[in-house]
């Protein structure tokens, strides 16, 4: 299956659904037991999803098919309507695979704590990544096996609890899967590993791009109070996604990170602004960045992203090296490197979305639990990074990013708290820091 294929797939299944958010107060309980399943297939898996979106129901479609004793039975979502989609979606695939009773359909901003005190063995997060930290502390602390979908924060404080949670499940030896999904996707595997083996020979430039257009916006509802607005249009509100580059553009940034070996660079300068979508249902956030990664010794990442539509469309990494040029381009699927020793790959191809579940469920299984913590909080903290950098025009170090103290987002959630929108960042100016 081509790439264009494992797209439309995806899209067809959850085309009936949408994006929605879940969130909640820090407390987190403990428990005490870990899934063993010692027993081969002879266990159920119980699976709890938060976040009924069209990632949440298309990851909990990949989950059911990953194993065959796998059961949804615990479905978590800010939203009525998004979960009973979902909810319906699923059930039209999987029939009695889900088992959602409605005593287990929790709905509001602490649904996710409850679909993870319920009983379930492996949690699928889902939501807008701006309530990832607090999700995936949670889960990991319950001792769940976790799915996480990309990206795992949207500030510097998310990625560092990302970071504590990414190692206390390598101490509970549970699995954490993240939603980079590139890194299992075969024909890149094969192409990064020879990148990684030297067919480039020492590389001097990554030059990464995620030019696409615009996405979604609901219209605003009279019934709505702002904070149901921003939820239902989370795409264009920083404290929800981190922008664009961040939400969606890590995935470029996550494979220029896997052909550098995964090594943080120095500092990031670049530029960004809002230039086409400007309406106010757009939110606050950019829709173009441009972002130079120092790595030292003359070594540089370069990313290019956009969302405006009209315009040339790319999604590609190219790796120059003093022996060759390695291209991967995800459009059109192809993964070839020039030079002394030319390369193409011509192998099958797989359903990367898919193969991430097959591999967590199977780790999960064979009691050896995968954990993608330290590629997928760095991944998103070059995402943080750039945006940084492009906000303000200064050049930003890994370390400033790293262990900046901006915490994008209110402290509680509640209906009728009013979220003020900030202005749109002014580079050399100011940053817009808050919501």
């Amino acid at each position: 299956m081509d790439n264009s294929s494992q797209y439309a797939s995806r899209r067809q299944f959850i085309k009936t659904t949408g994006s929605a958010v879940v969130g909640g107060s820090l407390a987190i309980p403990m428990i005490n037991t870990i899934p063993a399943f010692s027993k081969g297939n002879a266990d159920t898996i119980k699976v709890g999803l938060i976040g009924c979106g069209g990632r949440g129901t298309g990851a909990a479609n990949q989950a059911m098919k990953a194993d065959p004793n796998v059961k949804l039975v615990a479905m978590a979502d800010a939203f009525e309507d998004r979960l009973q989609s979902s909810m319906e979606n699923l059930k039209k695939g999987h029939g009695d695979k889900v088992a959602v009773d409605p005593e287990h359909q929790f709905i509001g901003f602490d649904a996710y704590q409850k679909v993870i005190d319920s009983d379930v063995d492996v949690v699928l997060l889902a939501t807008p990544p701006g309530f990832r930290p607090q999700h995936l502390s949670a889960a990991v602390a319950a001792k769940k096996h976790v799915f996480a979908e990309k990206p795992l924060a949207v500030d510097g404080p998310g990625v560092r609890q990302v970071m504590a949670a990414a190692k206390k499940a390598k101490e509970n030896n549970t699995a954490l899967m993240s939603g980079f999904c590139w890194r299992y996707h075969e024909p890149k595997r094969a192409t990064f590993g020879k990148i990684l083996d030297g067919a480039v020979g020492n590389i001097g430039t990554v030059y990464n791009t995620y030019n696409t257009g615009t996405l979604w916006s609901k219209e605003r509802q009279p019934e709505w109070t702002e904070v149901e607005y921003q939820l239902r249009n989370w795409l264009y509100y920083k404290w929800l996604s981190g922008d664009h580059i961040t939400e969606q553009a890590v995935h470029s940034l996550d494979m220029m990170s896997w052909a550098l070996g995964d090594k943080h660079p120095m500092s990031a300068v670049g530029t960004g602004g809002r230039q086409v979508r400007t309406d106010n249902k757009f939110g606050h956030i950019y829709d173009h960045f441009a972002i130079v990664y120092d790595y030292g010794d003359g070594q540089k990442g370069i990313h290019m992203s956009r969302q405006q539509f009209n315009c040339a469309n790319s999604y590609s990494v190219e790796v120059s090296g003093d022996q060759g040029h390695a291209m991967v381009d995800c459009i059109k699927g192809v993964h070839e490197i020039k030079g002394e020793d030319k390369w193409r790959y011509r192998g099958e191809s797989n359903d990367m979305y898919q193969t991430e579940h097959d591999e967590l469920f199977a780790s999960i299984r064979n009691g050896s639990p995968v954990n993608d913590g330290d590629f997928m909080a760095q991944s998103t903290l070059l995402a943080i990074m750039g945006r940084m950098a492009a906000y303000t025009g200064q050049i930003v170090t890994y370390d400033e990013a790293l262990n900046s103290q901006e915490k994008l987002g209110p402290e509680n959630y509640s209906w009728d708290l009013e979220y003020p929108v900030a202005a749109v960042p002014m580079p050399g100016i100011q940053d817009g820091v808050g919501y």
